[in-house]
């Protein structure tokens, strides 16, 4: 008997703990009370969390907000160029090599990140040119700006990350983004060389 009442307790707490558990923010297709153990791991494809939201880490989630991000990564393409243009114009000469390898990954980046829109969604990235370039005072306020920009851009890549399933992509994203934090290094060597 005393076995039996014990199960009862053991079954109402685990469907006490489910419901409350289940908490939907994201999925309208799952209500209250939906079980968060569900194939393929928990919370697919419907979100259920008690400490963190983890919706965005699941793909068919962050998918759409990954191809904006793509579509803003090329957006500032001549923009970029012409700053990279204009911080290698300006860098001593013994600095020119590093500035061209940072410009060089940039614009393999670019042509990588139309590729993969393309694949994506069999439509090309049509990018609207903003106003006019506005140079850096100087040569130190243009590594400031372009390491937290590398910085930021991490941090883009890595949601984009979020959204891609097949592994070649992931693949061209982690290359873009380990590129983005070996540039983060070298801005930071001219800094501590130029700016300190």
């Amino acid at each position: 008997m005393a076995d039996l009442h014990n199960k009862g307790n053991v079954n109402k707490g685990e469907n006490e703990q489910i419901q409350t558990s289940a908490v939907n923010f994201n999925c309208p297709s799952c209500g209250p009370g939906t079980n968060p153990l569900q194939t393929p791991y928990p919370g697919y494809p419907c979100i259920n969390y008690k400490y963190y939201p983890t919706y965005m880490y699941v793909p068919e989630y962050a998918y759409p907000e990954a191809l904006r991000l793509i579509v803003e990564s090329v957006g500032g393409e001549r923009e970029d160029e012409l700053f990279y243009n204009y911080m290698l114009n300006i860098a001593p000469s013994d600095q020119k090599e590093i500035v061209a390898s940072i410009r060089d990954d940039e614009i393999k980046h670019n042509k990588m990140l139309r590729e993969l829109y393309w694949q994506l969604t069999g439509q090309e990235i049509t990018t609207v040119q903003n106003g006019a370039f506005q140079p850096p005072p100087s040569y130190c306020n243009g590594i400031t700006k372009a390491l937290f920009g590398e910085l930021a851009a991490v941090e883009r890549y890595r949601k984009i990350l979020f959204g891609l399933k097949f592994l070649p992509y992931r693949n061209m994203i982690t290359e873009i983004y380990t590129d983005e934090l070996k540039h983060g290094s070298k801005w930071n060597y001219l800094f501590a060389v130029n700016c300190s």
